[in-house]
């Protein structure tokens, strides 16, 4: 049997500790601290990100539970929920949100060859929000309505593998639009938004730094059709036209043409309109990356349902973007362990392995593979077999 060191301990093989300290020297995270270091501090929140830990307390009990092996584990420090709840609350969580980032570079390296179910040379984004809503009594700094709180968790997610490289975490109140200002744009690369994000001044700039969105319209659309080009009907095609905005305000915030195609979905019986400022791209390829949209709607719900982003250990701002971008931090470490080690297994199923064996000391590759231990196991017993066969 393997005899060597526990799955919490491997995981964290993937772990680069020495770009985790250069983000902690930068913010000076662990300046004045004796005992519990900062990165003591993301040991503990992964491990309750891991397995689903519903509050300090309950953090501090199953720890202490397994106290002799967490020292072969990495943390150093004694664990109280008390510590953990002043570290969340006063170390800045720019040292999370930069070391998350660490990672995220690393994970698109990994899968920037895989196939995202479009034939596409260049780079393919969405951009979209989802709202986590809060108790406003517990949480007044995030004030949202009358008498409701929440928070924007706004993603710009890389289709190739599903990585989240781009997060902004604002008041629920913040409009989706404004954060497009805060966007690095690529050339060439593609940017997949809902009919939400359109203001014609924002889209143009990304004509004039050469990126290319897909966008749905919306249906008051003011413009005027300039050429039309034929297109097959049986793939759900209904027009493919260049067109230019006809509206006084628009036609001054985007004053470039515009290719609009319409679109029939057989499944909904629904039809889809959107506008690109690609025109060399086939009209149903168009169509085809606008459906890819859906992918960030299943990340947030992902996230959502095997992470802890719902409810949160400490009410001040900083703990809460702390346990978000450690969540972001174990969801990308998860994605590249998946990657290295060649796992045929989804994240969802790797994250339940890990929520039962994190302090078993089984080599990982074997535990996430489906290879029979039980079988390994017998043949390396002495016991004998009770009955003859």
């Amino acid at each position: 049997m393997y005899s060597g060191r526990f799955v919490y301990s491997q995981l964290m093989e993937f772990f680069p500790l020495r770009a985790f300290r250069q983000c902690v020297q930068r913010f000076r995270g662990n300046y004045k601290v004796q005992r519990f270091s900062c990165l003591d501090q993301f040991l503990c929140m992964a491990f309750a990100q891991l397995t689903g830990r519903e509050s300090l307390r309950d953090i501090e009990t199953c720890l202490r539970a397994l106290q002799p092996k967490l020292y072969h584990v990495g943390i150093r420090g004694n664990v109280s929920r008390t510590t953990l709840a002043k570290a969340n609350e006063n170390r800045d969580w720019r040292i999370y949100a930069e070391f998350a980032q660490v990672l995220i570079g690393q994970a698109r390296k990994l899968y920037a060859q895989d196939d995202f179910g479009v034939q596409l040379e260049e780079t393919a984004y969405v951009f979209d929000s989802s709202t986590i809503d809060l108790c406003l009594s517990l949480f007044p700094w995030a004030r949202f309505r009358r008498r409701k709180a929440a928070i924007k968790l706004h993603t710009l997610m890389d289709l190739r593998g599903n990585i989240p490289c781009f997060i902004r975490i604002t008041e629920g109140k913040t409009h989706d639009v404004n954060v497009l200002d805060e966007l690095v744009l690529e050339p060439g690369a593609f940017y997949i938004m809902d009919r939400g994000y359109i203001d014609f001044a924002r889209l143009y700039t990304f004509t004039q730094q050469a990126a290319f969105f897909v966008i749905r319209a919306k249906r008051n659309l003011d413009y005027t059709r300039r050429s039309s080009l034929a297109v097959d009907k049986t793939t759900g095609l209904r027009s493919d036209q260049t067109i230019v905005l006809h509206g006084p305000k628009t036609s001054t915030d985007y004053p470039d043409t515009l290719r609009r195609i319409s679109y029939l979905d057989a499944a909904t019986d629904k039809r889809l309109v959107f506008l690109t400022n690609h025109f060399v791209l086939p009209a149903f390829t168009i169509t085809q990356l606008y459906q890819c949209r859906w992918q960030v709607e299943l990340f947030f719900k992902w996230i959502k349902q095997h992470l802890r982003i719902k409810a949160f250990y400490g009410t001040s701002e900083n703990a809460v973007k702390t346990q978000i971008w450690i969540a972001i931090s174990i969801y990308v470490l998860v994605a590249i362990v998946k990657k290295q080690l060649g796992v045929d297994r989804s994240l969802a199923e790797i994250l339940q392995i890990f929520n039962i064996c994190l302090f078993e000391k089984v080599d990982i590759l074997q535990l996430l593979t489906k290879s029979d231990l039980q079988n390994e196991s017998d043949q390396l017993c002495n016991q004998l077999s009770l009955f003859d066969l």
